[in-house]
């Protein structure tokens, strides 16, 4: 795909895995059909909904797989690179494109603070092993070692470094962003923004885990913001508020699979250490849900999944 057409919605996926280890393959495929059906403009796999940093490398490898299989070129998938050294993500990085990946979402894991140079480096090394383009990925809220503003100018005069996703909960930050490497990389907006404030500001769409849930409002949002119309947008981004207080209250990957589980997808439980959504939470997630149609019996895109279940069963019998 050209090296500019990522735009919109790219739901940041779960990662559905048994308690025995294995990749719940046939989960994420209907997951991402249903996804690419109900109108998202891409894939993520192995951001931060998808828990990365729990996964094994055959874990994370089989995931990318997967997702790619089921996407079938309808819509780029960007899969996320995270790595502490800079040889361990430039394999990765090489192993995505091999899988046959869009673009890698580059994401700096540290035990150990990095310098600027350091951080420079480990994002140059991983753009320059592949042809893709790369989203940048900067969180400073689970993150040892954050991308500065000098380096993200640096690193926006590498050719394919062509986007980044900013979770740092300042939209100024992102506006200093964008008028710091002008048109040379366009940004994401994160679950943590605002995503219809970021988008006014010079946005161009939105990556996170909640579009997976409610993968019609989301793109309905980014819609709505694409063609001006802030009056609707705003009365969009208020409705779907309460998701970004549940994510805030609670962890961020039990809430995306507490929530695909109420949507009849067998998604199963953040991976251990990290304990599953608790009651109060799948509660309030079902109270979230049900007040924008998000359930299967509120006429949602899971609605669609369940019929090509049922066909799938009859034609099986």
């Amino acid at each position: 795909m050209a090296i500019d057409t990522f735009h919109g919605v790219f739901p940041y996926l779960v990662s559905p895995v048994s308690e025995t280890g294995e990749v719940k393959s046939d989960v994420l495929a209907q997951l991402c059909d249903d996804l690419i059906k109900a109108g998202v403009h891409g894939l993520t796999p192995l951001g931060s909904t998808g828990e990365f940093a729990y996964l094994t490398w055959p874990q994370r490898r089989r995931i990318v797989e997967i997702v790619v299989k089921a996407a079938k070129k309808r819509v780029p998938v960007v899969a996320g690179v995270a790595a502490t050294t800079i040889a361990d993500g430039v394999f990765q990085a090489r192993e995505m494109e091999q899988l046959g990946c869009d673009g890698i979402l580059a994401i700096l894991e540290a035990y150990f603070p990095v310098t600027d140079e350091g951080v420079f480096a480990y994002f140059k090394a991983l753009a320059e092993a592949v042809t893709l383009p790369v989203v940048l990925y900067t969180n400073p809220n689970f993150q040892r070692s954050d991308l500065s503003l000098p380096v993200i100018d640096r690193l926006s005069h590498i050719p394919n470094v062509r986007y980044i996703k900013d979770a740092s909960f300042n939209t100024g930050r992102l506006l200093s962003i964008i008028n710091r490497v002008g048109g040379r990389m366009k940004v994401f907006s994160a679950s943590a923004h605002i995503p219809a404030c970021v988008m006014l500001i010079g946005g161009v769409g939105w990556m996170a885990g909640p579009a997976c849930l409610i993968p019609r409002h989301s793109v309905e949002l980014y819609e709505v913001c694409h063609r001006g119309d802030w009056q609707r947008a705003m009365e969009l981004q208020r409705s779907l508020w309460a998701f970004n207080q549940a994510f805030a209250k609670y962890n961020l990957a039990a809430c995306i699979k507490g929530g695909l589980q109420l949507q009849g997808y067998d998604v199963g439980a953040p991976l251990p250490p990290q304990a599953p959504l608790s009651p109060e939470g799948i509660e309030e997630l079902r109270d979230a849900l049900a007040a924008v149609n998000a359930l299967p019996n509120a006429g949602s895109v899971q609605t669609e999944a369940k019929k090509s279940r049922q066909r799938t069963v009859k034609l099986r019998a």
